[in-house]
């Protein structure tokens, strides 16, 4: 008889044995971590938030940065805490953000801190010097050059954290239905334009507004305003400014690097446990940057729409008014600062980081810009 040779087929069934052993163990070993991961999740607190806002819901730049805000929040915290972004007259008026927010009607805002100079003069230094620091020296002097304590000083009676929360970048001087050549054209001027470039104008002459977005288009379509700034090429083409207004002046001297801003209410912010403070303050650093990246990658393919498809007249205002304009911003700043110790403390900052930073990008950046005109030999 033949000799049968059994050790293969043991070999075998002890290696299924072992790998049926091995599985039960992982999967044992998986439901112990989820069931654990599980315990640990549902003994974390949860909080859901409001985001109001000074936009239309989902507006370009403006509006898409307190969506990624609130996205990422939720990504991050593993949907610990969840915001919800209601846009400008869904929960509160455009102008009402600082308000509800301080009252805690909600937890976070989006907005621009400019509009609140009536019960915080010195916030507009928080948006935009008329003359002053661009985009990339805002950024710097708030994370690095002790602004961002400064506006916390500022908003803390008010029960509110301020953080950067997006940059334009240098604005349009705006849409005009009327030629500006010299500085008499700007007397008599309807013109929407916040913040210290409205008292700009005042004292030019002129009759500065304050009107939400949302309100600009009908109020330039019928005449309540002569002229309204807004933001740049990419909003303004959205907004179809280009349909209703006739020239298109630069630059910005009001708005040389506008700053958004988040506001937190203080109160529910400190509920939160340190984890969740860290992630609102790393989103809204992100929101902040991931804007001013929008803006620059978007503005000039939208400029070239305006002019070569719609035909919009492109115009550099003259020399002789920026040098007017600027002037009259000097007086404002010194006036205000002699009046208001808040209002010159910011002030002073505000002038010391300029001074450091001006000099540097004269040799570094402007220089730079004009190395790009040079033409090649």
């Amino acid at each position: 008889m033949k000799k049968i040779n059994w050790y293969p087929p043991v070999i075998l069934g002890l290696l299924a044995l072992l790998v049926v052993t091995f599985g039960a163990l992982v999967v044992s070993r998986t439901d112990q971590v989820q069931t654990v991961t599980s315990i640990e999740n549902a003994g974390q607190q949860t909080f859901e938030w409001k985001l109001v806002t000074t936009w239309p819901k989902n507006f370009p730049g403006l509006g898409s940065a307190p969506e990624r805000f609130a996205k990422n929040v939720a990504k991050m915290s593993n949907g610990r805490l969840k915001i919800k972004v209601y846009g400008a007259g869904e929960l509160v008026p455009a102008m009402g953000v600082f308000g509800a927010v301080s009252d805690g009607a909600a937890q976070v805002g989006h907005g621009a801190a400019y509009y609140w100079k009536g019960k915080v003069p010195a916030a507009q230094f928080f948006t935009a010097v008329p003359f002053g620091l661009n985009a990339q020296e805002m950024n710097g002097w708030l994370h690095y050059g002790g602004g961002l304590e400064l506006w916390e000083e500022l908003y803390a009676p008010f029960d509110l954290i301020p953080m950067a929360g997006g940059s334009t970048g240098v604005q349009m001087a705006g849409w005009f239905n009327r030629e500006i050549n010299s500085v008499d054209d700007l007397k008599g001027l309807k013109m929407r334009i916040p913040g210290l470039g409205g008292e700009v104008l005042n004292r030019a002459g002129g009759t500065a507004i304050t009107i939400p977005g949302g309100e600009l288009y009908t109020a330039l379509q019928t005449g309540v305003i002569d002229a309204t700034e807004w933001v740049g090429p990419y909003n303004d083409l959205a907004f179809g400014f280009h349909q209703i207004a006739q020239y298109y002046y630069y630059p910005g001297w009001h708005e040389p690097g506008s700053i958004l801003e988040i506001i937190v209410n203080k109160t529910a912010f400190e509920k939160l446990p340190e984890d969740l403070q860290a992630i609102v303050r790393t989103a809204a650093r992100d929101a902040n940057q991931d804007m001013l990246d929008e803006y620059t990658a978007r503005n000039n393919r939208a400029l070239k729409e305006l002019v070569e498809e719609h035909g919009i007249e492109l115009r550099k205002l003259p020399d002789s008014v920026i040098a007017h304009l600027k002037a009259i911003n000097h007086q404002i700043m010194e006036e205000a600062a002699a009046k208001d110790p808040q209002f010159n403390r910011v002030y002073q900052a505000f002038k010391e980081f300029e001074a450091q930073v001006i000099p540097y990008h004269r040799i570094s950046e402007e220089a730079y810009y004009q190395t790009r005109e040079i033409e090649l030999p």
